[in-house]
């Protein structure tokens, strides 16, 4: 198995920001408590004590916050809320500043206003009042049968002297280049002149204009049957006939650029056609509407859009390329470069963006023309940093879409939602997630989500902190604006503020203050919290429904670990507890059923085969459950230290040491007892695992390792078909350890200690990657090859690289990934990903040492990160 590394980013969050700070004094004030050791008084009680009032900073200024998830917890990916793609559900931060993050990738949206309209549109557009206009003029919205024509001022409301005809459906609109309006409807053309007087164009015949593109001077629409018929303005602003074409078929769609500064047309018309083609037509003096180029593609196109590279429309700049953009009515959003010169097809891309033929229109980022695609959901296409990035956003999907600027949203889009009419803008371009967070009381330390009420578990515990209850001046200030008591203060925002600003009291050495929380995903609502009675610290949690003779058929309980009074260095605690809750009214409420006390720390558990898992200490052991307690079922008490990691798949148990890697153990329901028959002969210092098959772990150690490691097939084999259940194999091994081992089949420097694993399919239709946490905040991905021929581009690609790019510090990249152990199996995407920065000289050598153009690198390079993401 190769796999193919790529860290998308130290995620940006708002629960964690790293400030920095301008000096502008020493901060020094006339009314500042000062206090020395030789002026203190001493009492029978002690030394007097000295107050200070905490107030805001004098000397610094806040210059600028850093956000990031740092320390990136606990991960779980699931779709709780049922979009088209899973959430990430994150545990960030560390004691007040804490909180669970849902993460979305894509771009979030703000919903700036929302307006009924009489009936569903079939199309909106925008119009600016005059050439030259920064905000927009107009919104039209067009139903199957009228034509709403809103004027935008202080407010935005309908207006009839725009000089719109306001009975038919609008097709198209266009503010043409004298500041005169055009309006195509299916009778014809609508010509409104700047001093009112109004030009009508009609269809001949019975024949009606089913599609239309427009720039500010070139006019093309399309009548039934496939005809093209081409206008173009004269120094008199006459909209001219000058050509007609028969397309010998109906018109799907239709496109044309922008005219660019300093020239008097765009050269080429894009035409899709029913017979799952499209052509480019010329539109010079002497060949218009002569076809240039024709491709063929794999569905019917439904929607055109022609991009210039965003140095092309800044005065003198150039040529900086013509895109062509064809969404397929297969879902597919196809993005083809055009020459501007012969107006020739070349370096075509694709990808796949939802069920619905997407639906594109223009709109502006960053002063650039960007494109909108609406398929099942919106995706936004715009330059960033000189490169083409392509993102969805976390907005439900929409039917129509136009560009829209004002003086209170400069870069934004007007939407139809079914009968809803829609302000929208983007918020933090460039970023690769948006998310929500819902703060908590204490440092997160598990998290699960319940399969049954989709309902999301955090437990919460921090050392030396002072519970609510043993906090009587806290308990005072809890109090909300009716005069009602407030769980906590992660409920109120100054309050918690506060506690973020200055941070929480600190209690006394050994003491713990721990909660459990239900939260409802779909608001990040919290259901329930309770707070754990005595000096306990949460260690471990699970879900597990019990089975066997005797034992009432139960839901889900569920299992929490603590440990009283625990300390570290060395890590001691004066009991264990494992403490079983029901959980009530559809996850709204929680309700202790008993609490069984250990001799050691549970570190972790796990379900398994209707009883519990537990691993307590170096021991791990098996619990059934009982009326006042759990009761103790088997156990082995030969692990190396302490269980830190539980899995279960069938009759077979991966146990990760915290530092002696995993151990595979089989259990024998026969004789009661749990028997190791493989382990790794490295010591690692395990911190996440995840199962990848029946015979394949893959893990990470606090040193910032990631390794994945297999049961070789033979020996998976004869274990399962061994007569004794394992009594037999473990009696054969040798030295303590197990008879067999296991082999390390991938092996990968990330640089960071990785907190949490998991398995998810990020996007519909695509193969599952393996995501990562980090405790920095970063989230990263491992993709498996499919196809040889990949694995052996990136992996010659990567070996050029290390020599043309090595890294800015001079540290050897092979020596970096291989810092521990030597790199196995493993390619690094991060380092792929440098190729569009490598000198153009530079990119053609490496291309051609794979036989391949820069182009076709880059495609791959982008066909390889849109799998993933």
């Amino acid at each position: 198995m190769i796999l193919y590394h790529l860290q998308t980013c130290a995620t940006p969050g708002k629960c964690m920001k790293t400030p920095s700070f301008s000096s502008q004094g020493t901060g020094e004030d006339e009314d500042d408590v000062e206090s020395s050791s030789a002026t203190l008084v001493q009492t029978e009680d002690g030394y007097t004590p000295v107050f200070f009032t905490p107030r805001p900073l004098r000397n610094l200024v806040l210059v600028d916050e850093m956000p990031s998830l740092m320390p990136l917890i606990d991960m779980k990916v699931a779709n709780l809320l049922d979009e088209e793609i899973p959430q990430i559900y994150a545990l960030t931060g560390r004691g007040p500043r804490s909180a669970l993050a849902v993460l979305r990738p894509g771009l979030a949206v703000s919903e700036l206003a929302v307006s009924p309209l009489p009936g569903a549109p079939t199309a909106v557009f925008t119009l600016r009042a005059h050439p030259g206009d920064e905000q927009d003029g107009y919104i039209v919205v067009s139903f199957t049968n009228a034509t709403l024509v809103f004027e935008i001022g202080e407010e935005v409301k309908e207006t009839s002297q725009s000089g719109f005809l306001a009975t038919v459906a609008t097709i198209h609109t266009q503010l043409l280049e004298d500041g005169s309006i055009l309006q195509v409807h299916a009778g014809g053309l609508r010509h409104i002149r700047t001093d009112r007087r109004i030009n009508e164009w009609r269809a001949p015949g019975r024949r009606s204009i089913t599609k239309a593109a427009t720039n500010s001077r070139q006019v093309i629409i399309a009548l039934q049957g496939g005809e093209l018929i081409y206008f173009e303005m004269d120094h008199m602003g006459q909209l001219l006939e000058l050509a007609k074409r028969d397309m010998d078929g109906d018109v799907s769609c239709l496109d044309i650029a922008p005219v660019l500064q300093g020239q008097l047309r765009c050269k080429f018309l894009a035409v899709g056609g029913y017979d799952s083609t499209v052509r480019m037509l010329s539109l010079e003096d002497g060949t218009q509407l002569r076809p240039v180029a024709t491709q063929a593609v794999n569905s019917v196109p439904e929607s055109l859009l022609m991009l210039h590279g965003q140095a092309a429309e800044e005065p003198g700049s150039g040529d900086a390329g013509l895109f062509l953009h064809v969404g397929l009515a297969n879902g597919v959003l196809q993005r083809t470069e055009v020459d501007r010169i012969t107006g020739k097809l070349s370096d075509t891309r694709q990808r796949f963006l939802g069920t619905r033929a997407p639906r594109l229109t223009a709109v502006y980022i960053r002063g650039g023309r960007s494109l909108l695609a609406l398929s099942s959901r919106p995706w936004l296409g715009y330059a960033d940093m000189g490169k083409w990035q392509f993102m969805p956003l976390s907005y439900e999907a929409l039917d129509h879409a136009a560009s829209f600027a004002s003086e209170q949203c400069p870069e934004g889009f007007v939407a139809v939602v079914k009968n809803t009419l829609r302000i929208l803008a983007v918020d933090s371009i460039g970023e690769t997630f948006n998310q929500s967070i819902s703060r908590l009381r204490y440092t997160p330390r598990r998290l699960l989500i319940h399969p049954d009420h989709k309902t999301l578990i955090v437990a919460e515990s921090d050392y030396q902190a002072v519970p609510i209850a043993d906090n009587p001046e806290l308990q005072k200030r809890l109090v909300d604006e009716s005069g009602g008591s407030l769980a906590g203060p992660e409920f109120s925002a100054e309050l918690a503020a506060e506690l973020d600003q200055y941070g929480a009291p600190v209690g006394a050495p050994g003491q713990w203050a721990s909660c459990v929380r239900l939260v409802d995903p779909s608001e990040l609502s919290t259901k329930a919290v309770l707070e754990l009675d005595g000096s306990e610290g949460i260690t471990s949690m699970a879900l597990v429904r019990f089975e066997g003779p005797g034992v009432p058929e139960t839901s889900l309980l569920l299992a929490v670990g603590t440990a009283e009074q625990m300390t570290y260095f060395p890590t001691s605690c004066t009991a264990g507890y494992i403490r079983l809750y029901k959980i009530l009214d559809r996850g709204q409420r929680l309700e202790l059923l008993h609490k069984t006390q250990l001799e050691g720390i549970p570190g972790a558990l796990a379900a398994f085969k209707g009883k519990l898992l537990a691993g307590v200490g170096p021991v791990l052991r098996l619990y059934e459950l009982g009326k006042k307690k759990l009761l103790r079922k088997c156990e082995y008490r030969q692990l190396p230290q302490h269980v830190a990691q539980l899995q279960t798949l069938g009759s077979r148990i991966y146990v990760g040491d915290v530092q002696e890697s995993i151990h595979y153990f089989r259990y024998n329901k026969k004789d009661n007892k749990l028997y190791s028959f493989a382990d790794d002969v490295h010591p690692r210092y395990i911190t996440a695992m995840t199962l990848l098959d029946y015979d394949t772990v893959a893990a990470g150690d606090k040193f910032g390792n990631f390794f994945v490691l297999r049961l070789p097939a033979g020996v998976s084999a004869q274990v399962e078909e061994d007569p004794t259940g394992g009594k037999l194999a473990a009696q054969m091994g040798k030295l303590g350890g197990a008879p067999y081992k296991l082999d390390n089949t991938t092996q990968f420097h990330v640089g960071d200690t990785i907190t949490t694993l998991s398995r998810a399919v990020m996007q519909p239709g695509g193969n599952e990657v393996l995501l990562y946490g980090t405790i920095m905040g970063g989230i990263g991905a491992f993709f498996p090859f499919q196809a040889k021929e990949d694995k052996d581009f990136f992996m010659h690609l990567e070996m050029h690289l290390r020599q043309e790019h090595p890294p800015l510090s001079g540290r050897d990249h092979l020596a970096f990934r291989s810092a521990y152990f030597p790199v196995r199996e493993v390619v690094d995407g991060d380092l792929c990903s440098q190729f569009p920065a490598l000198p153009l000289a530079k990119q053609q050598a490496v291309a051609q040492e794979l036989d391949r153009t820069p182009g076709e690198v880059l495609k791959k390079l982008e066909d390889m990160r849109n799998k993933i993401l």
